[in-house]
């Protein structure tokens, strides 16, 4: 008789990744689960948020009566994710630690403790997203030997496993998922893919998982939580006052703690103004930020944008943009933008 297969699911402490555990053990795999504490810090009553969301997810196993494991990652969270965080805003850039999270730490440091430590066959998280491989395929993948060197890019370009959008077009997380790399995908498996996330909730209440469905959805970034992002930013960035500046006449209409604070096409808060005014520019050698009144203003929108490096998910460039110098494809830079053209 064949051993069951090992999946190692990364449990959050919330309902998607507790349904995902569930949903594997139903496929009949056996499945651990893994904690990974990436932050440490206080709520306001002085309670560490990781350490409940770690006794949520050990609750978790208990009721899926599967292993249960913890990991910390807070000095490499540190180092890949919020040093680089820092870093970028005080150039004036806004990335998405989640972005970075996924890449370095989950699809990265989780992925190779789960295959390294503890002999997962695949690994899996809650996350609403689908691959182009069939469970048994991402099974096989640790059979194939991926080429070293001088082949392995011809390997790849036949064989790239494609990261697809969840059938959850709401939920979809692949915004999130967009900088892991080949080698992380071919061996992961994501049971939520083709759920809303409605039946999650379901799948949950049915299998007494209520302690999870209890929580409330945990949106933004993980190591802000709920406190004010800019008071938050300024405890690791010296405050840089400056003004907010009208782009239509050029008048001082507020002031504010540093231009790094804003992204472009944010709504600035600007205190005693009622309507609503619109990121357009940051000086960076004045302090200032531009703003412009409505959604619909002419100076907010562009048709060109320039990228540095990119990252292939299939390591290869499309061919269509080999041979033709250019292709047509959608866009997206903020999880849940309709995609652009």
């Amino acid at each position: 008789m064949l051993a069951a297969r090992h999946v190692v699911c990364a449990l959050s402490g919330g309902v998607d990744s507790a349904v995902a555990a569930l949903l594997l053990r139903r496929r009949g795999y056996q499945v651990t689960g893994v904690f990974m504490k990436n932050w440490d810090s206080l709520d306001e009553h002085g309670v560490c948020a990781a350490d409940r969301d770690c006794e949520d997810a050990y609750r978790v196993c208990q009721v899926l009566d599967i292993p249960f494991h913890q990991v910390s990652y807070v000095k490499e969270y540190w180092n890949e994710v919020f040093s680089d965080f820092l870093n970028e805003y005080e150039r004036g850039r806004t990335p998405n630690p989640d972005i970075v999270c996924n890449k370095h730490i989950k699809f990265s440091c989780f992925f190779r403790y789960a295959v390294g430590n503890l002999g997962a066959d695949a690994v899996a998280t809650g996350h609403y997203a689908r691959t182009s491989l069939e469970d048994e395929e991402v099974f096989q993948q640790k059979h194939i030997k991926r080429p070293e060197g001088l082949f392995r890019n011809r390997f790849e370009v036949r064989n790239p496993v494609k990261l697809l959008q969840a059938a959850d077009s709401f939920k979809d997380q692949t915004f999130f998922l967009s900088q892991v790399s080949q080698d992380a995908l071919r061996r992961t498996i994501f049971p939520l893919g083709g759920l809303t996330k409605d039946f999650v909730k379901k799948i949950a209440a049915e299998n007494r998982l209520h302690h999870v469905l209890q929580k409330k959805e945990s949106m933004g970034i993980c190591f802000v939580g709920k406190r004010n992002f800019e008071h938050f930013i300024l405890q690791y960035l010296q405050p840089r006052p400056g003004k907010f500046i009208s782009i239509e006449d050029n008048s001082v209409l507020g002031t504010h703690k540093g231009w790094f604070l804003y992204t472009l096409g944010q709504r600035a808060k600007i205190s005693g103004l009622r309507e609503p005014w619109y990121v357009v520019e940051k000086d960076a050698a004045k302090g200032d930020v531009l703003v412009a009144p409505r959604t619909d203003h002419p100076a907010l929108y562009r048709d060109l944008l320039r990228t540095s490096r990119v990252h292939w998910i299939a390591e290869e460039p499309p061919a269509p943009l080999v041979r033709d110098k250019m292709m047509e494809c959608h866009f997206r830079f903020r999880h849940q933008m309709a995609l652009g053209d």
